[in-house]
């Protein structure tokens, strides 16, 4: 399976006229969206620009192109996607409180919530959605974050908390769980088609070290050969919706 073409944009954001909160108001909170996909991008920043209390200040394609807009936009909040062409969600969430420590970032990504929402919360963000979810969730979710709380679904809440309280480690579940954020990264481009090479400069890391990762996620995953973890690999991406979006 040969990688997808993506169109990489960052640009300030300009949208059609909208109603304006009344002058004894609060500003607007600027939202910087973060997606590979413009089309997609679109739509988000059209749902969320009918919010009186939403501006989308900014898009951004990429990782990088997110950092620079950034500083440059001074967002309240930054909507981010799981799956950029230079680098995972979860990179770029630790790159962000690295460097603006406190800036509230939401993900959003049609990966298995149960898996990678806890993760989300590790790396620094306050909450994750589900691309399935409406537009009414969406909001919501931003308007919890922007309140100084964490934003997740009510089933998942239950199991973190669970999770903390009990020590069961329950709210990341399946095999995969064991695997560190690298390594479920390396799993997901190896279920998606991507070479060891092709992952090496996707991941700015040697070849070797992309074997090497490979060879711990056989350990923990109990696979004794290349072609099991590869199966495995390929049902495992196909499970969480396909390619990440």
């Amino acid at each position: 399976m040969k990688p997808r073409t993506r169109t990489l944009t960052i640009e300030s954001h300009h949208t059609m006229p909208r109603k304006k909160p009344a002058t004894n108001s609060a500003e607007p909170k600027k939202i910087l969206l973060v997606d590979d996909h413009p089309l997609m991008r679109r739509g988000q920043a059209d749902l969320l620009n009918r919010e009186l209390d939403f501006a989308v200040c900014g898009e951004a394609g990429t990782a990088r192109e997110a950092m620079e807009a950034i500083a440059k936009l001074k967002p309240d909040l930054v909507l981010v996607d799981m799956g950029l062409p230079d680098k995972d969600g979860l990179e770029l969430i630790k790159d962000i409180q690295a460097l603006h420590p406190g800036l509230p970032v939401l993900a959003m990504s049609m990966q298995d919530e149960s898996l990678y929402a806890p993760r989300v919360l590790r790396a620094g963000g306050r909450g994750y959605v589900m691309k399935q979810e409406g537009p009414e969730r969406l909001a919501a979710a931003i308007r919890t974050v922007l309140s100084g709380q964490v934003a997740l679904s009510p089933r998942m809440s239950a199991k973190v908390l669970e999770s903390m309280v009990g020590g069961t480690g329950k709210a990341d579940a399946g095999p995969e769980a064991k695997l560190t954020d690298r390594e479920l990264e390396v799993l997901r481009l190896f279920g998606e088609g991507w070479s060891t090479d092709e992952i090496a400069g996707r991941l700015h890391l040697s070849p070797k070290t992309v074997d090497v990762h490979r060879g711990h996620i056989k350990e923990k995953l109990g696979f004794k050969t290349t072609p099991e973890f590869t199966r495995f690999a390929i049902r495992w991406v196909a499970s969480q919706g396909g390619p990440s979006v």
